[in-house]
């Protein structure tokens, strides 16, 4: 139901419009205005339903209407519909074609199940999964989906594989080093997913330019130096309480450091050239970030170690 109204600004009152109202049945929901149409149904403005009910009700509509509203067409894309009723805080908008002619209206629980679909296809997107699969899909719709990704991170474990076997050596004579590693490559996994997940929704909402890239770099830097530091601190200290080892205490917290900047670096770096070559920034995310990463932080602390503790 529309909350519409046929009114001349020029001639019609409040009290018009609020017996308008009280001729209804009942409001429709998500409704904080009147809309005004002329007798050609072309738009003229919107009455809020607050401005009718502290206002005398002998002013004439034309006196509170409001002219310049947010309007929407039909064929307007739903992710800028969605970031305008953000923007303005809107709860109800009106449609109109090209000619002015009201449509109808669009209404805030339409555009919260549209972000709640746009959601749930980012989170399973991130895993590698497709938007149709969920726990009651069937096996094989189910197996091929994940397959291709999971292909993908099975290649990319080969190549964590390799970077490790390269150290073997290393590690031989340093066995504490086994025990270190996860560590490293997990907290750096961590604040890249982080960091890309904040991208992706910012992307999503249109809040990604080229003018804002400066500034998101300089932001992720700060906050993974910060926190590289401190993590890095509080690792090299529990590694110095059990190994003894000063040197493995200095190596793994500049791992922790280093690995850090370049994870959050690639997490940042990922959803925008995914979607600068023309694919969805969310699908695979996490899976191609994860092996990266992983491979980034074992390179690093064991290159490290190699050098310095060998």
């Amino acid at each position: 139901m529309n909350l519409v109204k046929k009114l001349s600004p020029a001639i019609d009152t409040l009290e018009l419009a609020a017996q308008h109202l009280r001729s209804l049945d009942e409001l429709p929901i998500h409704n904080d205005k009147l809309f005004v149409i002329d007798r050609r149904g072309i738009f003229q403005g919107v009455l809020p339903l607050h401005s009718i009910l502290i206002n005398e009700p002998s002013l004439l509509a034309g006196d509170v209407m409001i002219h310049e509203v947010v309007k929407f067409s039909p064929f307007d894309d739903a992710s800028k519909v969605s970031q305008a009723f953000e923007r303005y805080d809107l709860v109800s908008a009106p449609v109109v074609n090209e000619r002015g002619k009201l449509l109808g209206r669009l209404t805030v629980d339409v555009v919260m199940d549209y972000l709640r679909d746009e959601s749930t296809e980012d989170v399973l997107g991130m895993a590698g999964l497709r938007e149709e699969e969920d726990l009651f899909a069937p096996i094989w719709r189910s197996a091929r989906n994940r397959g291709l990704w999971l292909a993908i991170n099975l290649v990319t474990v080969f190549i964590v594989s390799r970077i490790i076997g390269v150290f073997e050596e290393t590690i031989a004579q340093v066995v504490a080093l086994a025990a270190l590693m996860p560590i490293v490559a997990n907290l750096g996994g961590n604040i890249g997913n982080q960091t890309a997940a904040l991208i992706i929704r910012g992307m999503s909402l249109g809040q990604i330019t080229r003018e804002i890239m400066p500034y998101l770099i300089r932001k992720e830097l700060g906050i993974s130096i910060v926190n590289g530091l401190a993590l890095g601190t509080a690792v090299g200290l529990f590694t110095l309480l059990v190994y003894r080892n000063a040197a493995l205490a200095v190596v793994i917290s500049a791992s922790m450091l280093l690995t850090l900047v370049l994870s959050a670096l690639i997490g940042l770096g990922v959803p925008i050239l995914l979607e600068r070559s023309g694919r969805d920034a969310a699908l695979g995310s996490t899976v191609i970030l994860t092996s990266t990463i992983d491979s980034l932080g074992f390179f690093i602390f064991l290159g490290l170690a190699s050098l310095f503790l060998i």
